[in-house]
């Protein structure tokens, strides 16, 4: 499986590459980065790109691949609504759309956040653009797409989020985290087992083209036992 991931810098998108990079199944990773990176690896390419939003030029670069993990996000916070769409609605479907016309059976997967908003009409602003985006993706012509929605993420292998509150808070829940996961599946995750549920409905597919954590949490173990 060739597999295209964004957002490799950020919490979520680590725990994707450090997976992808160890699964024998996945034979190649093109990572698209704003900025460069020191990581190596043989099954690793780096595409660096200053604009996300367009995506001409590198066209022959992006095709033939089997899979898209979409890691990116930002907080909403501090943003209006327009400008928290941009980043994330326009963002998002400027690569998807490029992307499904040319792998037209590429399966995508798309990081969005438990709470999403399908209805695209309640009181939380961020929930109501990720619902925007994610019933977008549904409706283009790939093989399969799928919205994943974890909750809590529990970072694994050293990995540490960008953002200085949630690593704040990880720091102090670390000893919880563990038990709650066990306790409370349906809520919490790691990023290994998310990473390893991505690639599970990537090669095998799911009944549900939403997973919550829970639905991520099962279908990680699937990929553990097969």
């Amino acid at each position: 499986m060739k597999v295209i991931l964004f957002g490799a810098s950020g919490m979520v998108g680590q725990g994707v590459l450090r997976e992808c990079l160890l699964d024998p199944h996945v034979t190649q990773v093109l990572s698209v980065v704003r900025s460069p990176t020191t990581q190596e690896h043989s099954k690793l390419i780096e595409l660096v790109r200053k604009d996300l939003f367009a995506y001409d030029d590198v066209e022959s670069q992006l095709a033939g691949y089997d899979a898209c993990f979409f890691c990116l996000g930002v907080t909403s916070s501090g943003m209006t609504e327009q400008e928290y769409s941009h980043v994330t609605y326009d963002l998002t479907m400027a690569a998807a759309r490029t992307l499904v016309r040319l792998n037209p059976t590429m399966t995508f997967v798309y990081v969005s956040g438990q709470g999403t908003d399908t209805s695209e009409k309640g009181s939380s602003m961020w929930a109501r653009v990720k619902g925007k985006t994610e019933n977008a993706l549904l409706r283009l012509p790939f093989k399969a797409a799928y919205m994943f929605r974890p909750g809590v993420i529990q970072p694994m292998h050293g990995i540490q989020s960008k953002t200085s509150s949630y690593r704040v808070f990880y720091a102090i829940g670390k000893p919880l985290l563990p038990a709650l996961r066990r306790l409370f599946p349906q809520y919490v995750t790691t990023t290994e087992l998310l990473a390893r549920a991505m690639m599970h409905v990537a090669q095998n597919g799911y009944a549900k083209r939403i997973l919550e954590s829970r639905d991520i949490n099962e279908a990680a173990g699937a990929t553990r036992s097969s």
